[in-house]
């Protein structure tokens, strides 16, 4: 079974950019999304794409199978999958032996800047660079998938003058 382990936080300060070795920008919508799994698309650069199921996570574990898709298929997918389309720009940062994957979301969630790093094992040590904050792995608020249909970043009240 292929498998993702992964922890995620908020990013607390612009020091991270100072590592940054890549970046892309990505598309990605949510054509189905349960407690069960989720089906995305992925757009990179609007020149590759890829479609993914998710199972639900177990720790910090979950199922993940990604395959790829022709860019006009997933283009057409991303109109299926309006208005719960997200766009961020990932940002590869290497760190203490990790690669850390560092989204600026942009439209409705400019902002809001989550770094990601994969893991090997659920058990494994993860130095944590001064510049990340809270980790939101557990809030569910943080997943790709919610914020695609939240109107505002977590903890902003889009309706506040």
């Amino acid at each position: 079974m292929a498998e993702e382990i992964e922890r995620k936080f908020l990013v607390v300060s612009d020091s991270w950019k100072q590592g940054v070795t890549s970046n892309k920008l990505l598309r990605q919508g949510y054509l189905s999304s349960n407690a069960k799994a989720t089906v995305r698309v992925r757009t990179r650069d609007d020149s590759e794409a890829m479609v993914t199921i998710k199972g639900a996570a177990r720790g910090l574990s979950r199922a993940e199978y990604e395959y790829d898709v022709p860019i006009e298929d997933a283009r057409e997918m991303l109109a299926m999958a309006e208005p719960h389309v997200l766009q961020k720009r990932r940002h590869i940062v290497p760190f203490a032996g990790l690669t850390w994957e560092v989204d600026v979301f942009e439209g409705r969630h400019a902002g809001l800047v989550i770094a990601e790093v994969e893991l090997e094992h659920e058990a494994q040590h993860v130095e944590l660079p001064d510049w990340v904050g809270a980790e939101v792995t557990h809030d569910d608020r943080y997943f790709n998938a919610s914020l695609s249909r939240a109107s505002a970043p977590p903890g902003v009240d889009p309706d506040a003058t």
